[in-house]
C-alpha cells in the first residue's frame, strides 16, 4: 500500500524484495530457553547403518548450528534428536525430525541437511498401500522413474524439487506448492495415470506464467484434457460350457461300424483279389489327382499376364453390346 506521506525515501528502492522472510536469529527469541525438552526418534534399516555412521559428524555439525542435539544408536538402529539449552528456534526441532526421517528413507546426507533451510519442506509418500497387486505396483513405480530416470528428472526440473523413489515410499524435498504437485503426480501414477500427462500440463503452466497478460487469468482453456481410452474387456470364463440339447427319452442312433459300411458299399462280398484291386485303383486315382494339381500350379508361373489394352477392348465391346440391346 503506497504511503500518503509524500516524502522521498532513498532507502526504498525497486530491487528490495518486501516479501522476503528474514532468517530467525537468537536475538528474536524473547521467550528465552524452552521449559521442557522435546525429542523425536526414528528407526532406520540395517543397510543404512554404515552410511549413517560415516556421515554422522557432518549431520551433528549441521544440527549444532540450530542448537539441536542428536544421537545415533547402532544397537537399537534408531536416530534421536532433541532440544537443548542453546535451542533458540521453536521450529528447529521439527526440521530435525524431518531430517532423520529423510535419512532413514535413504536420502543422501548432503541433500537431507538442506531441510534445515527456511522455505524447504519434505513429504514422504507411502505408495505401497495404493496398489494391492505387487507386480502392478512395481510396474507403476517404474513409471515414475521412466527410461534411464528421464521422467523423474523432468519432474524434478519442472517442480524444482528433489525426488527419491526408494522401496515402498517416494521422498520429496522442495517448496510447499511444489510438494503438492509431486504428491498429485505420484498418487495419480499409482492410480494408472501416466506421469507424462502431468509433465505436459506443468510445461504449459510454466510457459503461461511467463506471459504477463495471461498470468492472472484462468488457464483451463490452454491445458490439455485427456480422455480415457481404455477399451472395455469382456470377461472370459475359464470353462466354456456348451449349451445342452433338448432332453429326449430316446438314446442317439448307434454309429455304423466298418463292417456295416463295407456291406452297404458291397465291398464285403468281394474276394481277396478284388478287394486289393479296388484299393489299388483308389490309391492310383488319388495320386493322379495330386499330379494334375501340381502340374497346374507349375504352369501358372508361365502364364502371361493380361494386358490393359485387351481388358479395355473387352470393356468397350461389352458397353457397345449393352447399348445395342437397349
Amino acid at each position: 500500500m503506497p504511503s500518503t506521506y509524500k516524502k522521498d525515501k532513498p532507502w526504498d528502492t525497486d530491487d528490495i524484495d518486501k516479501w522476503k522472510e528474514e532468517a530467525f536469529t537468537p536475538d528474536q527469541n524473547l521467550g528465552g530457553t524452552f521449559s521442557e525438552e522435546s525429542s523425536f526418534a526414528t528407526l532406520f534399516p540395517k543397510y543404512r547403518e554404515l552410511y549413517l555412521k560415516q556421515s554422522w559428524p557432518m549431520i551433528t555439525r549441521a544440527l549444532e548450528k540450530h542448537g539441536i542435539a542428536c544421537t545415533l544408536d547402532l544397537v537399537e538402529g534408531s536416530m534421536t534428536v532433541k532440544t537443548t539449552r542453546k535451542t533458540f528456534d521453536p521450529a528447529a526441532i521439527l526440521k530435525a525430525r524431518d531430517l532423520i526421517k529423510l535419512l532413514a528413507r535413504s536420502v543422501p546426507a548432503p541433500q537431507a541437511v538442506k531441510i534445515l533451510e527456511d522455505g524447504m519442506a519434505c513429504d514422504v509418500i507411502k505408495v505401497r498401500g495404493l496398489v494391492t497387486n505387487k507386480e502392478r505396483f512395481v510396474k507403476r513405480r517404474q513409471r515414475i522413474l521412466g527410461p534411464n530416470g528421464s521422467t523423474l528428472k523432468a519432474l524434478e526440473l519442472l517442480t524444482q524439487t528433489y525426488i527419491l523413489v526408494q522401496g515402498n515410499t517416494v521422498s520429496a524435498m522442495g517448496g510447499y506448492k511444489s510438494l503438492k504437485e509431486v504428491r498429485r503426480v505420484v498418487e495419480d501414477c499409482m492410480a494408472n495415470i501416466h506421469p507424462i500427462y502431468h509433465i505436459k500440463e506443468l510445461m504449459i503452466k510454466r510457459e503461461l506464467a511467463k506471459d504477463p497478460e495471461l498470468k492472472n487469468e484462468n488457464w483451463d482453456r490452454f491445458l490439455p484434457h485427456f480422455k480415457k481410452r481404455n477399451l472395455t474387456k469382456r470377461r472370459k470364463p475359464f470353462r466354456v460350457t456348451e449349451k445342452k440339447a433338448a432332453y429326449t427319452p430316446f438314446p442317439p442312433p448307434q454309429e455304423k461300424s466298418k463292417v456295416d459300411l463295407q456291406i452297404e458299399s458291397g465291398e464285403y462280398f468281394l474276394g481277396k483279389q478284388a478287394k486289393e484291386r479296388a484299393t489299388k485303383e483308389r490309391r492310383e486315382e488319388a495320386m493322379r489327382d495330386k499330379m494334375e494339381e501340381r502340374k497346374r500350379k507349375r504352369e501358372e508361373a508361365f502364364e502371361a499376364p493380361k494386358e490393359e489394352a485387351e481388358v479395355k477392348k473387352k470393356r468397350k465391346k461389352r458397353k457397345v453390346e449393352a447399348a445395342e440391346e437397349a
